[in-house]
């Protein structure tokens, strides 16, 4: 008998939610099979089995919240098959030609879970068994459609990207997403999970731990030569308040005191979706010019749009970029989750009027919202940090 715990699927997380089970008690199933689909505090992961053998015990039911580390799930010893009833054997079959479809691997060595992600997907259940391979998933998630409703061609009942295209047109695809969208009924109460959860989770700890400060201020940018270079142009002149002031750019540990900043700049950019709030991970910004900062965001919001943001792309974070107002907005109190000690928010885009010599003029102007831990950073040190991005913000180009 071996017992399978539920293994950490994001680098520390401390639980998992089990979205549903692809086997049950006394199914026969391999290594690599699907086995359970489980969603994280940062995306919705399709766990294989580590083990081949007859299934004995689900420690969990679906919607169930699972510890990382417990126990999940109990195998029969492979030699005991042998003995699985026909049944079971037909069943075990089934899911062998299935393996393909299977996202990831779990070894059954001491090596780490590898697995892909898909970053705010799809949580409903479905009946039976869908036979598509990750890349035809990922389109159908990225076009909306659900693939129980698509008639599959393929070899073996297999759902392909030709099944895709000839389950409609564009106008129906966005007509089946919106329909799958949950509905806003007033009066009923909505459990938060996924995504949403991990949001409550994480401003709870900033309410419980954090001594938050906030400072604004505006950048004028009336001499930009390239005038819609706005988010790398932010990225770089944050990357400047950074270098300015590193205490901004770190993690603080109030139980030893120890405040470490970092010379690496990992940037969050949180990006708001249907599904809640994800915040993919730009790495070692400091060591990019601005066409490497360019194609580093294109990059991160098509990994958005296509869900395949992977959880440990969201993570490991040394400080958080919020540009709110790419929706509305001035000015905001925008909160990071310990133990970072600073996040930049950037409100909407304004046409003020200034003084300068002689008269006024109208000047485009960027408003800044500077949030800080003021247990560990000055504000001094918040001021200087502010006044680099705003420097950096206000050269021509």
């Amino acid at each position: 008998m071996s017992t399978f715990n539920l293994p950490d699927l994001g680098e520390g997380l401390p639980d998992a939610e089990i979205v549903s089970w692809h086997v049950a008690e006394g199914d026969a199933i391999k290594t690599d099979d699907l086995l359970v689909s489980v969603e994280t505090a940062k995306a919705v992961v399709e766990v294989p089995s580590p083990h081949t053998g007859i299934v004995t015990k689900l420690y969990a039911a679906a919607g169930d919240i699972v510890a990382t580390g417990a126990p999940l799930v109990d195998f029969a010893e492979a030699a005991s098959a042998a003995a699985t009833p026909p049944a079971a054997q037909e069943t075990a079959r089934e899911k062998a030609d299935d393996a393909a479809t299977v996202v990831g691997n779990v070894p059954t060595s001491s090596e780490i879970l590898q697995e892909t992600a898909i970053a705010g997907g799809s949580r409903r259940r479905k009946k039976g068994r869908i036979k598509a391979t990750p890349s035809v998933r990922t389109q159908a998630k990225r076009l909306g459609i659900d693939l129980a409703d698509v008639t599959p061609t393929g070899k073996n009942g297999q759902i392909t990207a030709k099944d895709l295209e000839a389950f409609g047109g564009k106008e129906k695809t966005q007509t089946r997403h919106a329909a799958t969208r949950p509905a806003m009924t007033p009066g009923k109460a909505t459990a938060l999970r996924g995504s949403r959860r991990a949001m409550a989770q994480s401003m709870s700890m900033n309410r419980d731990q954090v001594a938050l400060c906030t400072m604004f201020d505006d950048a004028d940018i009336h001499e930009w030569l390239n005038k819609r270079d706005f988010t790398a142009r932010i990225m770089r002149a944050l990357v400047a308040g950074c270098a300015a002031e590193p205490g901004l750019n770190g993690f603080f540990d109030p139980e030893s005191m120890i405040h470490q900043t970092e010379s690496r700049v990992d940037l969050a950019m949180a990006v708001d979706t249907e599904d809640g709030l994800i915040v993919p991970v730009i790495r070692n910004i400091e060591d990019m010019n601005l066409d490497d900062i360019r194609a580093a965001i294109a990059k991160v919001k098509q990994a958005t749009i296509d869900r395949t943001v992977a959880p440990q792309d969201m993570v490991n974070y040394t400080i958080t970029l919020s540009n709110f107002g790419m929706l509305a907005g001035r000015y905001a109190t925008p909160l990071m989750v310990p133990p970072t000690v600073a996040i930049l928010g950037t409100g909407k885009l304004q046409h003020d009027v200034v003084a300068v010599m002689g008269g006024i003029e109208v000047h485009r102007r960027i408003p800044l919202s500077l949030s800080f831990d003021h247990r560990c950073v000055t504000g001094g040190e918040a001021c200087r940090f502010l006044a680099a991005v705003i420097l950096d913000l206000e050269k021509p180009q």
